[in-house]
């Protein structure tokens, strides 16, 4: 119903902003990355919206690009999955890590999110998984561990997860390198990848 809202920030907390626009403040529930992105008092912003209506309350969510409110469907289409729990799970991770932990399966990625246990991290990705990397092949997003595969590369990734990496990480590390590449090599050149993200 409202696809986005431009105007001026008259008010910014971690998870809230109020955007005013035409006399009117908007109060939109955010993630702390699109709080953190948005300027301060006085900034002209501009956040995509998604409008929740339920029995009790009616809820606008603010985002700072269309790939977060994407997540944030996502997220919110999975069973057990509310708006406080999606807003928690991006505040904690962009929406490219999101897509990464998702396509390779790394569900402890999201356990590290307060309120998010482990059976609900597991349906997450188990629900999502498809969606994902679907989405992702559309919009050309790069690091997709479905890209990953080859006896190489998954040699490669075993050897990382080995060194304790996670499954995201090692996948996102291998992702930009030539699957031609001996597992050797694939190995020490996401080493130094790794190395650079720390």
């Amino acid at each position: 119903m409202i696809d986005h809202i431009r105007g001026t920030v008259c008010c910014k907390e971690p998870n809230l902003v109020v955007i005013e626009c035409g006399g009117v403040g908007y109060a939109c529930r955010t993630s702390l990355q699109t709080s953190a992105a948005v300027g301060g008092t006085d900034a002209e912003a501009m956040l995509y919206t998604r409008l929740t209506v339920r029995e009790d309350e009616i809820a606008l969510y603010g985002f700072f690009s269309r790939a977060e409110r994407t997540c944030y469907d996502q997220l919110t289409g999975v069973n057990g999955i509310g708006p406080k729990a999606a807003l928690a799970i991006l505040s904690d991770m962009t929406p490219d890590r999101f897509a990464l932990c998702v396509a390779a399966g790394d569900y402890k990625a999201f356990t590290n999110v307060k309120g998010i246990g482990t059976k609900t991290a597991q349906r997450l990705v188990l629900e999502l998984k498809d969606k994902v990397v679907k989405s992702a092949e559309m919009t050309g997003f790069a690091a997709v561990p479905a890209a990953v595969s080859g006896g190489n590369t998954d040699e490669a990734l075993a050897a990382l997860l080995v060194l304790g990496y996670s499954q995201s990480e090692a996948a996102s590390a291998l992702s930009v390198l030539d699957s031609a590449l001996p597992s050797s090599e694939l190995i020490r050149l996401s080493l130094i990848q790794l190395g650079k993200n720390l």
